[in-house]
């Protein structure tokens, strides 16, 4: 069953993006005021403060547009987005892609020479290459989240959430392709690689 409806829930965001091309560009002021009620978790420059909740400044106009389209349209679950991503129709989506995509990310000090943790998720992201789709600095493509100074539990959550299937990327099978063969302590290497990564 999910075979079908994944393909059929891509070719719906597919015209979902393409029309939000075609249509007015984005108001920023309007993204701006809406992201207001946004910081209470994300934080007031998009730079979350809150465990399990994501930094939002930085990442790219598209991941967070397909990211909301998703929780509209329940493909993927939140009690906390869900709700609040009905409520959005489509302008105010395409406003808030761009103003969150315009705000400087946030910048995480590196990790130490010694955090071997760190190391071994660096390595981890060269045999996975996780750049081809993130970026040469792992500062988002499109589609593809900024994981470059991203919040660790935040990414240690994604990873864990691709692997048992409870979540879908905007490649569908590429996440779960990716995170099929890592065990936890390798998913916990990549978190603290990405969160400690400038870009």
């Amino acid at each position: 069953m999910k075979a079908t409806i994944l393909p059929a829930l891509c070719l719906c965001l597919l015209a979902f993006l393409d029309g939000s091309c075609a249509a007015s560009a984005a108001d920023m002021a309007a993204g701006k005021e809406l992201a207001t009620g946004c910081a209470g978790c994300h934080g007031a420059n998009g730079v979350s403060q809150t465990p399990l909740t994501p930094s939002l400044a930085g990442e790219p106009d598209d991941y967070i547009q397909w990211q909301l389209v998703y929780f509209r349209n329940s493909a993927r679950k939140s009690d906390v987005m869900g709700p609040i991503a009905k409520s959005l129709d489509n302008p105010a989506i395409r406003n808030l892609g761009a103003y969150y995509a315009s705000l400087p990310p946030a910048k995480p000090p590196p990790a130490p020479p010694s955090d071997e943790l760190a190391q071994v998720g660096g390595k981890l992201a060269v045999q996975h290459r996780c750049k081809s789709c993130h970026g040469d600095n792992y500062e988002g493509v499109g589609p593809a989240a900024r994981l470059a100074g991203q919040r660790e539990d935040v990414l240690l959550k994604a990873l864990r959430d691709f692997k048992s299937g409870t979540r879908v990327g905007s490649g569908v099978a590429s996440m779960a392709d990716v995170t099929f063969g890592l065990n936890d302590n390798d998913m916990q290497a990549l978190a603290r690689y990405m969160a400690t990564t400038q870009s």
